[in-house]
């Protein structure tokens, strides 16, 4: 079996300026790119607000990886490389929810969920990166349906909440305006709901998601745009579009600004940032981004430290039938290749027979299916006891053994075979 590896660049070494400038491109794009490298086999790129993660399947991966990090120009100060076993755990953390910024939040298992669809789609993904990537999904709902990870409000939207109420000294009788309807700005939506909160307002490119999401909480919807209109009313406002391009400008802001708005709070958790970053030297203005929401994650971590300990615990038991699942796949591979090799022999030696007796004899189709019977009985017989051998031996982690028989058969399935 050739493992998989993996390259990290996540909030827990890098800022959002890093991030947004180690990615280049769209998912199809770096796909087709990794695709193409004739060391890869299979691949697939997860991206959030907070991280990108690059997996490959290849008998050299901390090779085409490096060389994919110098070619993308990311330094290796925010860079982790993790070999098989390591990539195993991060990836079964990561969809339980316990590698986020914000510890045991949902939305992570949704984004794997959909980018991993996105991998296979792109016809980048095999056997090996879809039982890691399926186990994965496995675990991420269980760790939720068996513990309490997480119960509560976990999520960036309702951190960005969290963090207006603790600079503003409470959200009661402010005003605050949410632009966009999709996930993110749903969470801050929810998360708003309850805070006793004077006025809302909901803006979105789309007006119709806008009403509805306005409508859920008795707030009002913009018209995306007239929304510059209504800032100058809000205590604070929180981005979370997903648009391309920047949402509130240097230029939109200063003039909002110019025309008499003493003070303003602006909470950026858009993906990709929504809120051009020399907004936060306009006077009056507080610009806070996703790096700003750490403070607020390691409160999340204090309160969720036991839940995340039973969900390690989990993940261990968890990362241990995956091993086995490993194993018996390259067992099962190792089987497979076996009886087509064999498959080849018996017929290239049946047809053989059956010429020479026709050179003496007129074989009819009786004669011709005794003959394939009788090999195929041969080879199944002579093939039995291996078969029984190399499972147990899959059963027993006895991968020394299996690369063995790999390498005196000449047959693929062994460790790091291509």
């Amino acid at each position: 079996m050739t493992e998989i590896s993996s390259m990290l660049i996540t909030h827990t070494k890098a800022t959002i300026d890093e991030m947004e400038s180690a990615w280049h491109g769209g998912i199809d794009q770096l796909l087709v790119r990794l695709k193409s490298h004739e060391l890869v086999e299979e691949c697939a790129v997860l991206k959030t607000c907070n991280r990108v993660e690059v997996y490959v399947v290849s008998p050299k991966g901390s090779k085409v990886l490096l060389e994919f990090a110098k070619h993308m120009k990311v330094s290796s100060r925010i860079i982790d490389f993790l070999d098989h076993e390591e990539s195993l755990r991060h990836l079964l953390r990561l969809t339980s929810g316990l590698e986020s910024m914000i510890v045991g939040e949902d939305q992570i298992l949704g984004q794997v969920k959909e980018l991993f669809a996105m991998a296979k789609k792109a016809h980048a993904v095999g056997k090996t990166l879809d039982t890691a990537f399926n186990k994965a999904i496995q675990v991420g709902k269980r760790i939720r349906t068996e513990t309490g990870i997480n119960k509560g409000s976990v999520s960036i939207g309702s951190a960005a909440v969290e963090l207006a109420e603790k600079n503003l000294g409470g959200l009661e009788g402010k005003t605050v305006m949410v632009i966009g309807a999709g996930e993110m700005g749903t969470l801050v939506a929810k998360a708003l709901a309850n805070k006793n909160i004077k006025a809302i307002y909901v803006a979105n490119r789309t007006f119709d998601k806008a009403a509805a999401l306005a409508c859920e909480l008795n707030g009002m919807a913009v018209r995306y745009e007239l929304m510059e209109k209504y800032i100058p009313m809000s205590d604070v406002v929180i981005s979370a579009t997903k648009a391309p391009h920047f949402v509130l400008t240097h230029e939109i802001v200063s003039r909002i600004m110019d025309e008499g708005k003493q003070e303003l709070m602006l909470i950026d958790i858009g993906n990709p940032r929504n809120v051009e970053s020399s907004v936060g030297e306009i006077t009056g203005v507080t610009l806070y981004n996703i790096d700003n929401l750490k403070s607020i994650s390691e409160t999340n971590l204090e309160k969720r430290r036991d839940e995340a300990k039973k969900a390690e615990l989990i993940i261990e038991e968890e990362l241990v039938l995956l091993n086995k699942q490993y194993k018996r796949q390259q067992a099962d591979n190792i089987i497979s290749a076996l009886y087509s090799m064999v498959e080849q022999i018996r017929e290239r030696e049946r047809e053989e027979a059956i010429n020479k007796l026709m050179a003496r004899h007129t074989i009819g189709d009786i004669e011709r299916e005794v003959l394939d019977d009788m090999t195929h009985s041969f080879a199944n017989q002579i093939l039995a006891e291996p078969t029984k051998i190399l499972r147990n031996a899959a059963e027993h982690d006895d991968e020394r053994f299996l690369d063995t028989v790999a390498e005196l058969f000449k047959v693929n399935g062994g460790k790091g075979k291509k």
